[in-house]
C-alpha cells in the first residue's frame, strides 16, 4: 500500500499536489520574512536611526547562515527526493545524516570565527563609530551563539519537506517566526535590551523551532527516512559530492548575496546613515518577493526531482508548468503592492523623515524585478532537484554578485544614490534573460524525451 507521501507524489492530479507543497512553503517564507522583519521593525520604534543601521550592517553576516543551510538543506533534498524517487530508503537515510551533521560542524565553526574576526569585518561592511558597538552584540547572539539554531533550523525544513512533509515543515519554520515576534517586544522593550533583546529573541525562537523539527523525525521513528544520527557510509557513495554540488548554487546566491548588501552598505554610508537604514528597510520588504519565489521553488523541488528520478517525465514537465504560473501570478500582485504601498510600510518601521524618504524610494526601485525573481529562481530549482550542477551555478552568480555589484560601483559614479539601488533590478533583468536562454531548451528536450516514453 501507497503512503501519503507517495500518492501525493506520484498519483494525486498535479495542480492540488503542487498546491499541497507550494502554499505552506511559502507561508513559512512569509513567515521566515515577517519575524526578519520584525527585528527591524521593533528596533526602529525605538527611534534611534544607529540602531536600525546595525540590524542592516548585520544582515549579510547573519544571511550567510542561509547559505550554509541551503548548502546542505537543498542540496540534502534533492538527493533525499531522488533517492526515495529510485526507491533507494538506505541511501536517503545516509544522505540526510551526512547533511544534518556536517551542517552543525560548520555552522559551529563559522559563528566562532565570526566574533573575533568581527573588528576588522565590520567596519569593512559599513559599521562607524555610532553602529559598531550595537553590531558586535548583535552578532554575538545571532551568528557566534545562535548559527547551530538557525542553520539547523532552516535545514531541517528542507529534508522534512523532501520526504512530502511540507505542512510540517512549515508549521516548524512558521512556530520559530511567530514565537521570535512575540518574544521581540519582551525582550527589547519589557527587559529594556534594545537590539540585544533582538537578537537575544531570534536565537531562542530558532532553537525552539530546530527542536521542534528534531521532535517530529524522532516521532516518526522507522517511518522516517530520514537519520539523525550518525550513519556508517555516510561519506560514501559519492553522498558528499552529491549534496556539495546540488546545494552550491543555492550557498553561492547566499554568499554573493552578503557581498551585494556588504557593497551596498558601504556606498550608502558614503550618504548618510539615514540612506544605510532605508536600503536596510527596504531590502527587508523586499524579501517579500524574494521568499515568495523561494517558497514556490523549493516547494516543488520534492516532486519534480521525485518524478525525474521516477522516470514519469510527464508528471515532472506538468509540475514545473503549473509551478512556473503560479509563481508569476503571485510575484506579478506582490509587486504591485510593495510599489504602491511604499511610503506607509516603511514609515511603519520608524518615524524618521530622512529615513522614510531613503526608504520608500529604494523599496519603489527594487522591487520591480519581482516576477524576473519569481522566473530565475524557478529555472534555477528545477536544475538543482534534477541534480543538475553547472546551470543553477551560473545563474546563481548572474543573480547576486557577478552582475549587481560591478552595476553598483558604474551606477554610484554616473546616478549617486540612485544609482546604487538600480543596480538590483538591472541584474535581475538580465539574469532572467539568461535562465530563459538556459531553461527553455532544457525543457523542450525533458518533453521530447518524455513523448518517447509514452
Amino acid at each position: 500500500m501507497k503512503t501519503e507521501e507517495q500518492i501525493l507524489f506520484e498519483d494525486a492530479p498535479i495542480h492540488r499536489a503542487v498546491a499541497a507543497l507550494v502554499i505552506p512553503t511559502v507561508i513559512s517564507q512569509l513567515i521566515t520574512v515577517a519575524y526578519n522583519m520584525a527585528d527591524t521593525f521593533f528596533i526602529g520604534q525605538v527611534g534611534d536611526p544607529a540602531q536600525v543601521a546595525a540590524v542592516s550592517v548585520c544582515m549579510p553576516f547573519f544571511v550567510f547562515l542561509t547559505g550554509v543551510a541551503n548548502l546542505f538543506g537543498i542540496g540534502g533534498a534533492s538527493l533525499v527526493a531522488r533517492s526515495l524517487g529510485e526507491g533507494d530508503h538506505e541511501r536517503a537515510r545516509r544522505a540526510s545524516s551526512f547533511c544534518l551533521w556536517a551542517s552543525m560542524a560548520a555552522a559551529i565553526l563559522y559563528g566562532a570565527a565570526l566574533f573575533p574576526a568581527g573588528a576588522w569585518l565590520l567596519p569593512a561592511a559599513g559599521a562607524d563609530e555610532e553602529t559598531y558597538a550595537f553590531c558586535r552584540t548583535y552578532l554575538f547572539w545571532t551568528v557566534t551563539i545562535g548559527a547551530a539554531p538557525t542553520v539547523l533550523n532552516q535545514e531541517l525544513a528542507h529534508l522534512v519537506r523532501a520526504e512530502g512533509h511540507a505542512e510540517q515543515a512549515s508549521f516548524g519554520l512558521t512556530f520559530g517566526g511567530v514565537l521570535n515576534i512575540l518574544l521581540d517586544p519582551f525582550f527589547i522593550f519589557g527587559l529594556g535590551m534594545d537590539i540585544e533583546g533582538a537578537a537575544v529573541a531570534t536565537l531562542l525562537a530558532n532553537g525552539a523551532a530546530a527542536l521542534y523539527f528534531v521532535g517530529f523525525i524522532l516521532r516518526k521513528g522507522q517511518a522516517t527516512d530520514l537519520a539523525l544520527t550518525p550513519r556508517r557510509g555516510a561519506l560514501g557513495g559519492r553522498i558528499p559530492r552529491e549534496v556539495l554540488l546540488v546545494g552550491l548554487p543555492s550557498c553561492v546566491m547566499n554568499l554573493m548575496g552578503v557581498l551585494s548588501n556588504i557593497t551596498v552598505n558601504r556606498l550608502m554610508a558614503g550618504y548618510a546613515n539615514a540612506a544605510v537604514a532605508g536600503i536596510g528597510i527596504a531590502k527587508k520588504v523586499d524579501m517579500l518577493s524574494y521568499s515568495i519565489a523561494m517558497g514556490m521553488s523549493q516547494g516543488v523541488l520534492p516532486l519534480i526531482g521525485y518524478n525525474y528520478a521516477a522516470g514519469n517525465g510527464k508528471r515532472m514537465t506538468a509540475a514545473i508548468r503549473t509551478s512556473f504560473l503560479m509563481s508569476l501570478a503571485v510575484s506579478l500582485a506582490g509587486t504591485v503592492f510593495l510599489f504602491t504601498c511604499a511610503g506607509p510600510i516603511v514609515r511603519a518601521f520608524i518615524d524618521d523623515e530622512a529615513t522614510v524618504y531613503y526608504g520608500s524610494l529604494f523599496q519603489r526601485i527594487i522591487c520591480l524585478t519581482g516576477p524576473c525573481i519569481s522566473v530565475t529562481m524557478l529555472a534555477i530549482t528545477v536544475f538543482q532537484s534534477m541534480g543538475k550542477k553547472t546551470a543553477p551555478l551560473v545563474l546563481s552568480v548572474m543573480r547576486k554578485g557577478g552582475l549587481d555589484i560591478p552595476f553598483m560601483f558604474l551606477l554610484d559614479r554616473l546616478a549617486g544614490v540612485k544609482g546604487i539601488v538600480w543596480a538590483t533590478p538591472i541584474a535581475d533583468v538580465l539574469a532572467m534573460a539568461a535562465a530563459a536562454v538556459l531553461f527553455v531548451p532544457f525543457v523542450r528536450k525533458l518533453r521530447r524525451e518524455a513523448s518517447l516514453r509514452r
